[in-house]
């Protein structure tokens, strides 16, 4: 019997974990750990995605929130190699780029427990972006990557990964696994009153929000897009909702809190277009063939851009309500196949069970 030790944290983790862990518990010979870092702790953002998903109540909670990247990766560091040397997993599977993912990562890496990557080979090429250095420093310390699309497999080569003694895999993308899981159980967000057609937005990503003047103009641009084009909805983190407050700046948009997954999956099912700074949401958009525009200078997700789904506007004023205005309406689809099909989970649990007979 292998026994894995997962470790999750954060929103896009626990959906990617879900149909991961539905597969291991289909399978034979698989024992799984839990360990929930506490990253996202608020029940909308926690809780509620353990509840609807199905995700088994994890094994260990460590309730690690709040500080700075360091200290938040620091102390989980202390926690979680805590719990591996209990536990004695003879892997650490972690996923996506958060401080969670590094943590667990290096944790292992530490103890020399292998580590394996969902979501490996993704780039951004920005350095300043906190998750281009988790996810850069996370895939250099595992020995299995599993890898969403070509583009993240093309990365890891030239990265120098063929000749290392890893395993690089092109799996497909769980987050396709789920939302095909999921839709039919989308519901509409509590309270009501959403407008018939409305355009979709998120804003939450750092770059963003911790700079004064892209807040400003990714504010002003919803706030124009909503008056002018088309309603819009906007599910606000709350760190979001307290930088705008701090800037003195006003959103005169629908404003919700925070919803759960399949909340989510009702909205991008009936929005008119998707408008947001997210990694995940872009593929998500694609998922339910919306196209998107993006609030960023780059994207991971490059293969989007590349097929015509998805559009990079940056935090400019006019590049983002000119691009709204080509893509209100527009309808996109998967003909070729871009993320697996919805057969990633059952690929990786596969390959972890060939890596413990080996």
């Amino acid at each position: 019997m292998q026994r894995i030790l997962t470790i999750i944290g954060a929103r896009p983790q626990f959906i990617k974990a879900s149909v991961v862990s539905r597969a291991i518990q289909q399978a034979e010979g698989i024992d799984e750990i839990i360990l929930h870092t506490g990253q996202h702790f608020d029940a909308n953002m926690s809780d509620v995605f353990f509840n609807q998903l199905g995700i088994p109540k994890p094994d260990i909670q460590l309730d690690i929130h709040g500080g700075s990247h360091g200290e938040m990766t620091g102390r989980m560091l202390v926690e979680i190699e805590r719990a591996l040397l209990e536990h004695k997993p003879d892997r650490v599977l972690v996923y996506g780029d958060t401080n969670s993912t590094l943590a667990g990562a290096l944790a292992a890496a530490k103890l020399h427990i292998p580590v394996a990557h969902v979501e490996a080979g993704l780039r951004s090429f920005n350095m300043d972006m906190p998750e281009e250095i988790n996810r850069i420093l996370t895939d250099q310390i595992s020995d299995m990557l599993f890898c969403p699309t070509t583009t993240a497999v093309n990365n890891l080569k030239n990265e120098g990964f063929g000749s290392k003694p890893v395993n690089v895999m092109q799996v497909g993308d769980v987050m396709q696994d789920a939302a095909l899981l999921f839709a039919s159980k989308a519901v509409a967000p509590a309270g009501g009153d959403l407008p018939e057609k409305f355009v979709l937005a998120t804003l939450h990503r750092a770059e963003n929000t911790d700079n004064p003047e892209r807040l400003a103009n990714i504010v002003e641009a919803l706030n124009d897009t909503h008056a002018k084009q088309s309603s819009v909805v906007l599910p606000l983190h709350p760190r979001t909702r307290k930088l705008i407050a701090e800037q003195g700046l006003s959103l005169d948009v629908h404003i919700i809190d925070p919803v759960g997954y399949f909340e989510m999956v009702w909205l991008l099912d009936h929005c008119d277009l998707v408008l947001t700074d997210s990694g995940g949401v872009q593929k998500e958009a694609f998922f339910f063939g919306r196209a998107c525009v993006t609030m960023r200078d780059q994207t991971e997700w490059v293969e989007l851009i590349e097929v015509g789904a998805n559009e990079l506007v940056g935090a400019n004023f006019a590049r983002i309500v000119d691009s709204v205005a080509r893509n209100l309406g527009r309808r996109v689809s998967d003909n070729q196949q871009l993320y697996g099909g919805g057969k990633a989970s059952g690929r990786i649990v596969e390959e972890l069970m060939n890596a413990c007979d080996e």
